[in-house]
């Protein structure tokens, strides 16, 4: 008995030697545990933010947001943009077409700007507002229909920027209307059908050889 007893005991210590201690195990499982997350995170790309930053000439208001990430578009940004860009008359919000703010983020990053403060002239415009400037027409070019009552539209300059230069890279952009105002010294961009125009220039013609200057209206009757 005293000798089976004894070939127990052995067989015992020899079968918990072949065995990992406890402590051993539990730190492999911690190990485990802990960096599976992080061997994934790095497979995993972050969405990528959109901000604009501007600056409204008119309300001297300023704003920096993010208005989307990835392919989700931030309420709360889209929101402060909308009444950053406001009716300044008559102080109505406006509710912008998202693609123009996606115009904006797009035109800065081929002017090397992401970073940059965009300076807004007119963001939206209502119908009251609208009529007001048309009254002005001959000085303002402002359409009876503009996009800006749609809250399609938005009047623009870069500084350390030509508006000819800003005029050309949004023109390349074909992502909408453009319109050239070289006297006012500002771009007119919206998500309306593509086309481009320019108002209130002037160009040189030779008549009867001598030089006359001709205004240059908006191409096609468009305005702002």
């Amino acid at each position: 008995m005293r000798r089976f007893k004894h070939l127990k005991a052995v067989l015992f210590l020899a079968i918990a030697l072949t065995l990992p201690p406890k402590c051993a195990r539990s730190e492999v499982l911690e190990d485990r545990t802990i960096r599976a997350p992080l061997l994934a995170s790095r497979h995993t790309a972050e969405p990528e933010t959109y901000r604009l930053r501007m600056k409204h000439l008119h309300t001297g208001e300023a704003i920096d947001v993010a208005y989307r990430r990835g392919d989700l578009y931030l309420d709360n940004g889209t929101a402060m943009l909308n009444h950053f860009l406001r009716d300044s008359r008559t102080n109505e919000d406006a509710h912008y077409d998202v693609k123009e703010f996606d115009i904006l983020h797009l035109l800065m990053a081929k002017l090397h700007k992401p970073q940059g403060v965009i300076e807004v002239l007119c963001g939206y415009r209502s119908p009251e507002s609208n009529e007001y400037l048309r009254t002005l027409a001959p000085v303002t070019g402002v359409a009876e229909n503009s996009q800006h009552m749609l809250s399609k539209a938005i009047d623009i300059r870069v500084p350390g920027v030509s508006t000819m230069h800003l005029r050309d890279v949004a023109r390349a952009l074909g992502m909408g209307g453009v319109g050239y105002y070289p006297r006012s010294q500002f771009v007119h961009v919206d998500v309306g059908p593509v086309r481009q125009w320019s108002f209130g220039g002037r160009r040189r013609l030779l008549v009867a050889g001598k030089r006359t200057r001709r205004r240059h209206n908006a191409h096609n009757g468009e305005s702002g």
